[in-house]
């Protein structure tokens, strides 16, 4: 069983580089379309680079949870993985523009590809420990709905707060 779970979160992280890597670009290639917006990066803010994280993780995570039924703690670990890569995203960002002043772009996708395999490895690491007591697998499928709908609700309705600044042309959202 463990050498499963190492498997799947390999692919896992695979699925994710590069789906996260094809909705980067989804909205311009559908021709701005607006029912591509909520899943792929609408301009290079941090939260838009959270989505690409955060998209592939929830697909993979769904697919990967009808492999592995018998985990008791299947969706509370997925919410921590999921969360960590979330937060990572902009703390790394952040903290290298706050000591370097800008990041190149190579830094930034660097940054994406960090972020997912840390938090692939974090769940990875749950899932062997075994000792993750999840007490509402349903509460950690609601909190990742609310995510998803926050992601979308924002891509429209974008909160003026620098998390969501496009630093290239200043505009946010849409």
């Amino acid at each position: 069983m463990k050498r499963t779970i190492g498997l799947w979160q390999l692919v896992g992280f695979a699925v994710t580089s590069l789906l996260g890597t094809l909705l980067h670009f989804l909205y311009d290639f559908s021709g701005e379309a607006l029912w591509a917006a909520p899943f792929s990066g609408v301009n290079e803010s941090t939260w838009e680079h959270m989505k690409l994280l955060f998209w592939p993780m929830l697909i993979f995570a769904i697919v990967q949870s009808f492999f592995l039924r018998e985990r008791k703690d299947f969706w509370c670990v997925k919410l921590r993985g999921i969360l960590s890569g979330l937060i990572l995203i902009p703390v790394l960002f952040y903290t290298y523009n706050g000591a370097f002043g800008r990041s190149p772009d190579f830094i930034n996708i660097a940054i994406f590809f960090i972020c997912a395999a840390i938090a692939y490895l974090y769940e990875t690491h749950l899932f062997y420990m075994e000792k993750l007591r999840c007490r509402s697998p349903k509460a950690a499928i609601s909190v990742l709905c609310i995510i998803a709908l926050l992601f979308v609700l924002f891509t429209f309705r974008t909160p003026k707060i620098p998390l969501f600044l496009d630093p290239l042309t200043g505009a946010y959202g849409i």
